[in-house]
């Protein structure tokens, strides 16, 4: 039998087709649209700095080192969100997670991990005196009813989810 080739995502192809979706969702892009100004890593809103926009290990380089946290001290693993976004007024940190499917696999067995993340986040946030809220961000694959049970379950933890864009109003942003 002829192997076909993978056209929609998954194994060799999730990389390609995961960071398509991530530039699509990018939170600094949607900030930007929205009149927010971006500077490296801080964000503006009329001037003044409201909080920092920050991927993967840039959220220890440029908020928890600076701030006198090691992860050793909280977490066995030094965890890499796709985005996160620290609110200084409402003092919260958003960790932001991008899934994107075109075919059953693996982010399937994933996406019930959005508490033990949200936990593990949680420690490194508290001695800040920071609250973390735990997003994912889902491509309309996500919308099928295969999924209401993990959908359900993500929404009891604690956790939100929407789908192809991040919402500023769920970041605490007007």
């Amino acid at each position: 039998m002829t192997r076909q080739p993978n056209r929609f995502g998954g194994g060799a192809k999730t990389n390609a087709n995961g960071l398509h979706f991530e530039q699509m969702t990018r939170l600094a892009d949607a900030l930007t649209n929205a009149g927010y100004g971006v500077l490296g890593h801080k964000v503006f809103k009329e001037g003044q700095e409201i909080g920092m926009c920050l991927p993967q290990k840039s959220l220890y380089t440029y908020f928890l080192v600076p701030h006198g946290i090691d992860y050793r001290e909280f977490n066995s693993k030094e965890w890499h969100p796709d985005e996160a976004f620290v609110n200084y007024e409402r003092k919260t940190a958003y960790i932001i997670e991008k899934k994107f499917q075109n075919c059953a696999g693996s982010v399937d067995e994933k996406l019930p991990g959005c508490h033990f993340k949200k936990w593990e986040y949680e420690k490194l946030f508290a001695p800040l005196g920071y609250q973390v809220e735990f997003i994912y961000i889902f491509n309309d694959w996500f919308k099928n009813p295969k999924y209401e049970d993990i959908l359900q379950y993500i929404s009891n933890m604690g956790c939100y989810y929407f789908y192809n864009e991040i919402p500023l109003r769920a970041l605490g942003l007007s």
